[in-house]
């Protein structure tokens, strides 16, 4: 029997106080083996609230933390994930040659997730090397509907999906 590890993948959260993540979101969080945040929590509150839903968190900062959350998480985060190699960064710059560029920085990685454009966007390219933006769950700005991204991984492959959330 072969084992499926389910990611919850969320960017741009940008929680302050007042805002929480909404109640559906939180939910699909709580169901995933593990949750990947590709930055833009706003402060460290945000960070601790979406730690304390239970699966562990891979983390990157965003432009626009608190100092707290930018001594705590990285810019950059490379992890292996059930023999499947995953990078991670918040702004993976301008959308006219960012397959090449990603796949030339991380060339190791079978896929980059990077957040903020608040934008979905699943991309694969020739060699089955992909880029993930989950979009955003409370901010959508020029995305038709708040996202957040799933990830199934198994037999050493992921294939990643957009779940739409309810308006708030």
């Amino acid at each position: 029997m072969s084992r499926t590890t389910r990611l919850a993948i969320i960017s741009d959260t940008h929680l302050s106080p007042g805002r929480k993540l909404p109640d559906v979101c939180a939910r699909r969080l709580r169901e995933a083996d593990v949750i990947l945040h590709a930055g833009d929590f706003s402060t460290e509150e945000a960070l601790e609230e979406i730690s304390a839903l239970g699966p562990p968190v891979h983390a990157v900062h965003g432009n626009v933390e608190e100092p707290a959350v930018l001594r705590r998480l990285p810019a950059v985060a490379e992890i292996n994930l059930d023999g499947v190699s995953l990078a991670m960064l918040h702004d993976a710059g301008m959308s006219r040659g960012r397959m090449a560029r990603l796949r030339e920085r991380f060339p190791s990685a079978a896929a980059v997730i990077f957040g903020h454009s608040h934008l979905p966007l699943h991309e694969l390219g020739p060699d089955g090397f992909q880029i993930f933006n989950p979009g955003s769950p409370t901010q959508r700005r020029r995305a038709p509907v708040h996202t957040i991204g799933f990830a199934r991984i198994a037999n050493g492959a992921i294939a990643f999906e957009h779940v739409e959330l309810p308006a708030p």
